[in-house]
């Protein structure tokens, strides 16, 4: 028989044998450290604080737009259900460790042979003067079983706490992917938002260009009447004319096309979208050239759900990790058992058992090795993603903050050419008319003003553009 002694001694090789096969912990390479600001020449900002959307879109009629995708876009009514599913599985990871407790109904029947022990031991039980009849043991003979069973994985090794850090890690980086999702949501908003305006004001330049081209196909057509212009010069005028009614019908139908993809966005069929002012007279908030902390963004989503997926792959090498030392369950029950179902609750049916067992990796380490390996270049991959997306990060910030910069410089100088070019058309009609300069000179300064005021109303709309994308650069205000 085993004794206590030899049991303890048995028990303490099972854990040397499995703690000698343990690996070391895992330890990850050095994290990337950002610079202090993104640029040389950018000013000191002490403040934390984000812009929230409305300090970034001032135009009431975008925000209104936003508030309506933020409630009816399907993307992000998907995404709340993912984190429906996540919590579920959290919930899942919380009670995985917890002792289970089950009720258990048992009815069988067992012919035993003579030739065994249980039917030779039955025959001569039932001779037995000192068993009452009731208690004789038929045979065939039933067995009725009515009990209640638990069993319970103790969590040695930090097990269960990792396998809870796992799920709630993983249930926080689907709440940053909703984040993300309504992030990006508000971006496309309000890109399409700002391709309207721009659309529009590209319109109204087009229609004021048409009127001018117009009124100088009639005067080219009376100056052709009194001999002073030919027919050459009047259908060189009328094809200018026509190119630029192509041209409107053209921004009509992109117009069209922009407004219908931003009611997808907003989860409703085609409806007319309100905008606010002209994008000319729109402009960039100040606080955006004052400088922008770079700890800033470690609010994005992106980083911060990576961040949050390499915690729950790290927690996953742990339980990985664990794998490799003794599990220790606890099993027990409790209940009634007879083979006469009129005595099922007498009190000499009550049957009790537990047991406590100690269950050590022999044979399977190499599955288990497999499965730390499995863990660990999990872990790798995500922390690698981690620390592309902060990398990333910071370099679409850099590109966008330069990009709101730079495009206000040739924003001016568009400015200051569409003048010139005015001036120019002035002249040449005035030459033209003195016999001073050709038909073609007019035709070519009206085509160029008409072409840089398109580019000057663009400049404007990558300017916003570049803060739409600053705006997503910086995690979207999520704090």
């Amino acid at each position: 028989m085993l004794n206590r002694n030899s049991f303890l001694s048995f028990l303490s090789i099972i854990i040397l044998t499995a703690s000698c096969t343990a690996l070391r912990k895992s330890i990850l390479p050095n994290m990337v450290n950002l610079p202090s600001n993104y640029t040389s020449t950018e000013r000191e900002n002490k403040n934390d604080s984000l812009l929230s959307p409305k300090d970034f879109f001032s135009d009431t009629c975008l925000v209104a737009l936003i508030d309506l995708a933020l409630t009816n876009n399907f993307d992000l009514l998907r995404a709340v259900q993912r984190i429906e599913y996540a919590k579920a599985n959290y919930l899942v990871t919380k009670a995985a460790f917890l002792p289970s407790l089950n009720g258990s109904a048992r009815a069988g029947v067992d012919k035993f042979s003579k030739n065994t022990m249980n039917g030779l031991g039955n025959f001569d039980t039932n001779l037995s003067p000192n068993i009452s009849s009731e208690n004789r043991i038929p045979n065939p003979t039933p067995d009725y079983f009515l009990s209640l069973t638990t069993s319970w994985e103790l969590g040695l090794w930090g097990k269960y706490r990792n396998y809870r850090k796992s799920g709630y890690n993983r249930l926080l980086a689907s709440e940053k992917g909703k984040h993300l999702v309504q992030t990006a949501i508000i971006a496309e908003v309000a890109t399409l938002y700002y391709r309207l305006l721009a659309l529009d004001a590209e319109l109204e330049i087009i229609n004021r260009n048409l009127i001018l081209q117009q009124t100088a196909v009639d005067n080219i057509d009376i100056l052709k009447q009194g001999a002073r212009a030919n027919e050459l010069a009047v259908q060189q005028f009328t094809a200018q004319l026509l190119d630029t009614k192509a041209l409107f019908s053209m921004k009509k139908q992109e117009i069209i096309h922009t407004e219908n993809l931003l009611n997808v966005l907003l989860g409703r069929f085609p409806s007319k979208i309100t905008r606010g002012q002209n994008i000319i007279a729109q402009s960039i908030p100040k606080e955006i050239y004052t400088g922008i902390p770079t700890n800033l963004l470690y609010q994005r989503p992106d980083i911060r759900q990576a961040e949050l997926s390499l915690a729950a792959t790290s927690a996953d090498v742990a339980v990985a990790r664990a794998g490799f030392f003794p599990s220790l369950t606890l099993n027990g029950y409790a209940g009634y058992n007879s083979f006469n179902s009129s005595l099922l609750f007498a009190p000499a049916s009550v049957a009790y058992g537990a047991m406590a067992g100690l269950i050590a990796p022999m044979f399977n380490k190499n599955q288990i090795k497999a499965n730390y390996r499995r863990s660990r270049a999990e872990q790798m991959d995500a922390f690698y993603a981690y620390q592309k997306a902060v990398v990333t990060g910071y370099q679409e910030v850099v590109t966008n903050l330069k990009g709101i910069e730079n495009y206000q410089i040739v924003y001016n100088l568009k400015a200051q050419e569409v003048e010139a070019l005015n001036k120019a058309v002035s002249a040449s009609n005035d030459l033209f008319f003195a016999g001073s300069a050709s038909y073609l000179d007019v035709i070519t300064a009206r085509k160029y003003v008409l072409q840089t005021e398109l580019d000057l109303t663009n400049t404007k709309k990558e300017q916003f553009l570049y803060m739409i994308d600053l705006y997503r650069a910086l995690g979207g205000g999520w704090q």
